[in-house]
């Protein structure tokens, strides 16, 4: 296996260990030869320091996505990373200073580090659909779906998975519609708070 395939599948690994939601998904996905990779539309990882996280997967051929840019939020920041065949990578940390001071980031990154992905969004067709199939299951979303039916992105986090009693990982289902590979600062500042408790 190539190092950046072993990497993602290493990093993939460890969080289906972490979060029950998304190994439900990836054993039923690979019962019918899927598999859980092809559906990964991005996933997260929190940090301290975007730039310095970053220089792991740069190494590997990912590059900045300019065309999206700094994504800033009230009290944090993001960039989102490509490599052609692989997720997206979206790294995100708190603002220096008192703009930083209530986000959620610094202490998730205290509790479990920044070598582990916060979360995972699987691409689905339809959320709503994809909701009722993982209750039906014994999961439960944080939240109310963000996004209108039809727009550009609607997105939901399942309930987090705690580890030493804090929120540790979340499954992402997401629903694109229209081309649209981005990610909208509005809609990704509710789902951080959804998670908030």
């Amino acid at each position: 296996m190539a190092p950046l395939d072993q990497l993602m599948a290493d990093y993939i690994g460890k969080f289906l260990e972490s979060n029950r939601a998304a190994a439900d998904f990836a054993d039923h996905l690979n019962r019918c030869g899927t598999g859980l990779m092809p559906l990964v539309d991005h996933c997260t990882l929190r940090t301290l320091d975007v730039d310095a996280r970053s220089k792991q997967f740069i190494d590997y051929g990912f590059h900045y996505d300019e065309k999206i840019g700094v994504l800033e939020f009230d009290d944090w920041w993001a960039k989102v990373f490509r490599k052609p065949g692989y997720p997206a990578l979206f790294i995100d940390q708190a603002f220096d200073g008192d703009r930083g001071r209530d986000s959620l980031i610094p202490d998730w990154v205290k509790a479990h580090g920044d070598q582990c992905f916060h979360h995972i969004a699987i691409l689905v067709e339809d959320v709503d659909a994809a909701i009722v199939s993982i209750k039906q299951r014994g999961f439960d979303v944080a939240g109310k779906v963000v996004g209108d039916p039809g727009s550009d992105l609607r997105q939901v986090f399942t309930q987090p998975e705690k580890k030493d009693g804090t929120v540790y990982t979340v499954l992402e289902l997401i629903e694109r519609h229209h081309g649209y590979a981005g990610f909208l600062p509005p809609q990704a500042d509710g789902l951080m708070e959804s998670t908030r408790h």
